[in-house]
């Protein structure tokens, strides 16, 4: 059995430790899908986890997100003498990294097969002959789109996709769905989380555009998905349609 007892808040976290370090895991969010199967204790959400059930399992070290968990749930249970690993992951190569750190930090002694998989996919990807605008919503009532300094957006601008509020001051601003369609993007980009983007909702917002239904792991997520991420997402792009 593995050292280190790990909890993790972060879905994306939770794959990534799993698949690399076997039996670290001992808690996980209810958010926490993969891999199908997991046999944990569950701690709540993401924004809102029992910091009381996580102390109890007594746990090496919990990872975390700067984005996907909030301040004074981790000041919480640093205050109860936990380790807690927060990640930032924003871009690609940060997300390699950042795994590196997380799985390191979980006791596994090498990189895993899947990182190295993974940065040869993103490595090998050849430069965009052509690029499309977009606009990725992310969430509806309100609309909610990416913004800057995002993950998902730089996994698609390596693909020749640029979001066009990627300069927005906001990460994940709220924008009225006239102005989404009034931005004329080449392509709508709708993900199946957080929100769950389908062919009979979303698309319909944005009639005569082209829309892409992608899968949200394989967008948003950084861990073991990483490897299949590109093909994946690049299928989804040239599927869109009218």
């Amino acid at each position: 059995m593995p050292d280190v007892r790990v909890v993790s808040l972060v879905p994306s976290l939770t794959e990534a430790v799993a698949a690399s370090v076997p039996g670290a895991l001992v808690g996980a969010t209810d958010w926490c899908t993969r891999p199908a199967g997991l046999d944990v204790t569950r701690i709540g959400g993401t924004k809102n986890p029992d910091v009381e059930r996580i102390v109890r399992l007594a746990p090496d070290l919990v990872v975390a997100n700067e984005e996907e968990n909030r301040e004074p749930d981790l000041d919480a249970l640093r205050a109860a003498g936990l380790e807690v690993l927060v990640t930032e992951v924003r871009t690609v190569p940060q997300a390699f990294d950042e795994l590196e750190r997380v799985v390191t930090a979980c006791g596994a002694t090498v990189p895993p097969r899947w990182l190295a998989q993974a940065r040869v996919a993103w490595s090998g990807l050849p430069e965009p002959t052509t690029r499309s605008t977009a606009v990725v919503p992310v969430w509806r009532r309100p609309w909610m789109v990416l913004g800057r300094d995002t993950f998902a957006g730089d996994v698609l601008a390596r693909l020749g996709v640029d979001n066009l509020y990627g300069t927005h001051p906001e990460r994940y601003p709220r924008i009225p769905l006239p102005e989404l369609r009034d931005a004329a993007p080449d392509l709508v980009v709708l993900p199946d989380e957080p929100y769950r983007f389908t062919a009979d909702d979303g698309p319909e917002a944005f009639e005569g555009a082209r829309c892409v239904l992608v899968s949200g792991r394989h967008l948003t997520w950084y861990g073991p998905s990483l490897a299949r991420a590109p093909r994946v997402v690049s299928e989804a792009l040239r599927a869109a349609v009218r």
